[in-house]
């Protein structure tokens, strides 16, 4: 790229393009930290859900594969403030954008890489969405450190990187099941690509695959023993076809859904593709080898959810969109072949810029404006602070006794669990189920606090009552949303306790 002339900043990407993207990526996290640690006084569902499960250390549990929940109670206990769940999302969304950066490197330099991160970065994925830390972030490092390794191996062959891509997916296993969209096409370029197939001859792939089985085993083992129970969950979230109609609209809705998501990244990926010149060809380090890799990379998992969905008519989830354009940017560079002089990256540097104070104002404007007018539920504006304290306090006040265990919904009983000084473990719906760990013996024997916010308040809801039907209901009441001027009803009762000989009245029939 010619120096530039005019512009300082763009001189000082041109001769520093790593420190650059620091400056990016450093921005990023900050931003996305602070806003959601601003507006979000109450944390959503899935750092609630994390807080729940994460603290029984389990191998795994009935709805997703445990490495996030792990991870925010590691958070948790090192730091205990809600703002470090915020910044733990942003650590592995810039991590993933690092490790773009790397594949991207060697064959488009480094200002074609630090545009491919920041074309990238125009995904509300990666910004917008992903201040609620949950599965589908944690997965991203992972497709990342694989995509990576997959190139390196593959032009390399050395042991290393195939070692390096079995340990990225084995982990993206224990992040999400959603790798095997992953896993299927980088399997079946090995196979078909005819380049690609000369490394069966070497040792790589088959280090790379038992390094994968050997990182994810423990997971896979308890899978097994509990007869897959997780994907029971996912049965219910991919709708199964209701007739052939749904075999071509729902891949057909997935795609028009990432395609409109997609329009940012289009947007600062747009000056690559104009102001044509002729003789400004890029002379990149690429053969078509390095294309179809990247080709790979860039498309195979999309495709691979397109053809699973048109094949099984089942339903598509737009949040699956997570981790499937990573590598998109790096494509768009690669496929665009023009110099990136400096008119096309200082329309690059003013667009990103635009994009991403437009996705932190949407940010803003959603969440401290919008509450006072339209109305509409945010689980971050729920008052768990004031439930998990009032609680506290009633049950205290009644039974002389700190609260040990919650029987509620995931929402209800999570935000009591996490909120309230006591800090009680969770039965998940009331169903023992749900959370395999509470000894029902010792629930009984301590006593539990039942805790619900829909329908009759003077009644413990049905799908409590296995457990808890001769729980003593209090008195209700109402507590404000944080923001706006909704109201929270809530319903409660003392499962006082018994001695340990009566727990045994708890046990579900068989």
């Amino acid at each position: 790229m010619p120096a530039p002339r005019h512009f300082p900043l763009l001189a000082w990407i041109a001769a520093a393009p790593g420190q650059a993207l620091a400056a990016v990526l450093l921005l990023h996290a900050a931003v996305w930290t602070i806003l959601p640690t601003l507006l979000y006084p109450n944390l959503p569902l899935d750092l609630i859900e994390a807080l729940v499960y994460g603290r029984e250390w389990q191998l795994g549990y009935d709805k997703l594969p445990p490495l996030p929940w792990w991870l925010v109670e590691i958070v948790y206990r090192l730091i205990g403030h809600d703002s470090a769940y915020y910044l733990l999302a942003q650590v592995a969304v810039v991590t993933a954008l690092w490790l773009v950066w790397l594949t991207a490197l060697p064959l488009v330099g480094p200002i074609g890489a630090l545009v491919s991160v920041l074309i990238v970065d125009g995904l509300h994925y990666l910004n917008y969405t992903a201040a609620k830390f949950n599965h589908d972030v944690i997965q991203l490092p992972f497709w990342a450190l694989a995509g990576f390794a997959f190139h390196r191996a593959l032009r390399g062959g050395w042991i290393g990187h195939w070692l390096l891509l079995g340990v990225a997916i084995g982990m993206a296993l224990w992040a999400k099941y959603f790798v095997v969209v992953l896993a299927a096409p980088l399997a079946l370029f090995i196979l078909f690509d005819r380049e690609a197939r000369k490394s069966l001859a070497t040792v790589g792939p088959y280090v790379a695959a038992a390094a994968a089985l050997i990182t994810a085993a423990p997971h896979i083992v308890w899978l097994v023993q509990n007869d897959l129970l997780p994907f029971t969950y996912a049965e219910h979230r991919a709708l199964p076809s209701r007739g052939l109609i749904d075999h071509v609209w729902h891949p057909l809705q997935f795609g028009i859904g990432q395609a409109i998501f997609l329009i940012p990244s289009l947007l600062i990926a747009l000056p690559l593709f104009v102001l044509r010149r002729p003789g400004a060809v890029a002379k990149l380090g690429v053969d078509a080898f390095d294309r179809r890799i990247v080709d790979c990379l860039a498309f195979g998992p999309v495709v691979t959810v397109l053809a699973m969905s048109a094949i099984s008519g089942r339903s598509t989830v737009a949040m699956w969109g997570y981790p499937l354009w990573l590598f998109l940017g790096f494509w768009m560079v690669l496929f665009a072949r023009h110099v990136l002089d400096e008119s096309r990256l200082a329309r690059v540097l003013i667009i990103w810029p635009v994009v991403f104070g437009c996705l932190a104002l949407a940010f803003i404007v959603n969440y401290a404006v919008l509450p006072n007018y339209d109305h509409r539920y945010r689980a971050v504006l729920f008052p768990g602070s004031d439930l998990g304290r009032e609680l506290s306090q009633r049950y205290r006040a009644a039974t002389g006794r700190p609260i040990t265990y919650v029987i509620g919904s995931m929402w209800d009983g999570g935000n009591v669990a996490h909120y309230a000084p006591d800090h009680p473990r969770v039965l998940i719906d009331g169903k023992p189920e749900r959370a395999p760990w509470i000894d029902l013996a010792n629930l009984r024997t301590k006593g539990a606090l039942v805790v619900w916010t829909a329908g009759d308040l003077n009644a413990v809801p049905p799908g409590l009552r296995t457990i808890a039907a001769d729980a003593a209901v209090q008195p209700p009441f109402q507590l404000r949303y944080l923001r706006g001027d909704s109201s929270l009803n809530v319903g409660w009762a003392i499962l006082h306790p018994r001695p340990s000989y009566a727990a045994e009245s708890l046990k579900p029939p068989t």
